[in-house]
């Protein structure tokens, strides 16, 4: 005796295989917008890095350039 599949059961076995199949596709959406968030990351790093090594730059040369003030020198006290 063969068993023929209910049409309810075939009904949740579709949409069980449809399931499994957006669930891939859902993966692959998530790994790729993952990769993408990354190589975003990477670049904006990069660009801060930039900038704060620029700024450290423009810091050490203004630095240098400004003169430097003479202190005025202490009257020595009598003891």
């Amino acid at each position: 005796m063969s068993k023929v599949p209910s049409a309810e059961q075939t009904a949740r076995k579709e949409r069980m295989r449809v399931a499994a199949e957006e669930g891939i596709v859902a993966m692959a959406e998530v790994r790729s917008n993952d990769v993408a968030v990354r190589k975003n990351m990477a670049r904006l790093r990069e660009l801060r890095l930039a900038n704060e090594a620029a700024e450290a730059a423009s810091a050490r040369a203004a630095a240098a350039e400004a003169p430097k003030k003479k202190r005025a020198k202490k009257a020595a006290t009598p003891a």
